[in-house]
């Protein structure tokens, strides 16, 4: 399938493009306005499926709305209309055109043109009024707040907001890549014109910003979000695409004494919490027990044994673990354990457990196994 994109350079066309790419199943026509006026000819007339994202939200003369939006619509069709090619189209358009201003009454005209096309030309098209759409790879300081707030947060510039309690309706790239691609692929069966790209998600431009800022913060604090909820993972990868690339990684605290160290790795409010144990040969890390604080040793490098005796008895059960054979060792409440380096080199441990550790109630009971 041959596949037209307009406005390819833009946002949602990289990211769409990079998708499609991947598959090899469509060739893709890519148009913007630095393009070869004469290679639209060629495209309308060789294209099986139009995907028209191009459009102008942020002009420097309100006339070029009618310009970008209208006339290249206009345009278009009529290319399409001339070679007879009867492609279905799919228009990237915007929930102001519900709105009376001149950026929304340019897409509302784009919109009604597409329609009188389809219903003379018998074509399909599918028109999808987006919310602010937001990913990688979205311009900053131009049209979006959270490409604007992702960048200069990350970047350690100063963000302004006039309203903190302005409503914000958010959409994902990906779940607009995907449902494009859904109807390219003929996946998505529809009863109207217009379509939408769900889940969405509305916040507010305060607590945007407030959360953008905790990603920041959370980096040195080895906190990780709640990623069990949809926008914040998405809202958070978003986040890392705009990392300046001098500051991807960020330095741990190592705990280091004559058997080796200890390095706090993540802190999660609700999953526990992450980290790294170097033992040095012979020695012997742990004897203490747990009350409700349960782990999970995990040995990725070296050999050692684990050993256990519950509370009260006297029988001691032992696992002996080696990095070359991974297997994760549970250890359970009421058991007092150890963890001893039977090798020649340093041995690693992956350690979790389910709370971070809080010197108030560190729940670690010392006792020899």
């Amino acid at each position: 399938m041959n596949v037209l994109i307009t406005g390819a350079k833009g946002f949602i066309g990289k990211n769409l493009i990079s998708v499609l790419s991947v598959s090899k199943e469509h060739t893709i026509f890519q148009y913007d306005i630095d393009s070869d006026t004469a290679l639209l000819s060629e495209y309308t007339k060789e294209c099986d499926f139009v995907i028209h994202l191009a459009g102008v939200n942020r002009p420097k003369d309100e006339a070029e709305y009618t310009y970008g939006n209208l006339w290249f619509t206009e345009t278009l069709l009529e290319k399409l209309a001339t070679g007879s090619n009867k492609s279905p189209v799919l228009m990237s358009s915007s929930i102001q055109a519900a709105i009376d201003n001149p950026y929304g009454r340019s897409k509302k005209a784009a919109e009604e043109t597409l329609l009188r096309y389809s219903e003379t030309n018998k074509t399909l098209v599918y028109i999808y009024r987006l919310p602010n759409v937001f990913g990688k790879w979205c311009r900053p300081n131009y049209n979006s707040v959270v490409a604007t707030f992702c960048h200069n947060i990350a970047n350690g510039l100063e963000i302004a907001i006039n309203d903190p309690d302005s409503e914000l309706k958010l959409v994902y790239i990906d779940d607009v890549v995907r449902n494009f691609i859904n109807i390219l692929n003929a996946k998505t069966q529809l009863t109207s014109n217009y379509c939408e790209v769900l889940p969405t998600y509305t916040t507010s431009v305060g607590e945007l910003a407030e959360l953008i800022r905790s990603y920041k913060e959370n980096r040195y604090l080895l906190h990780i979000a709640d990623m069990s909820d949809e926008f914040t993972k998405k809202l958070y990868a978003t986040y890392t695409s705009y990392l300046p690339t001098d500051i991807f990684s960020y330095p741990l605290k190592m705990n280091t004494d004559d058997r080796g160290s200890f390095t706090e790795f993540l802190r999660t409010p609700d999953r526990g919490q992450i980290s790294v144990n170097i033992s040095k040969p012979g020695i012997t890390k742990g004897n203490h027990w747990h009350q409700t604080k349960t782990e999970k040793f995990l040995v990725v490098k070296g050999s050692g044994v684990i050993r256990f005796r519950r509370i009260g008895t006297a029988e001691v059960v032992e696992y002996n673990v080696n990095g070359e054979k991974p297997e994760v060792v549970d250890i359970p409440v009421g058991y007092t354990h150890n963890i001893e380096n039977t090798g020649n080199y340093d041995m690693v441990t992956v350690m979790w457990a389910n709370e971070p550790f809080d010197p108030d109630i560190p729940d670690t009971i010392y006792e020899k196994v």
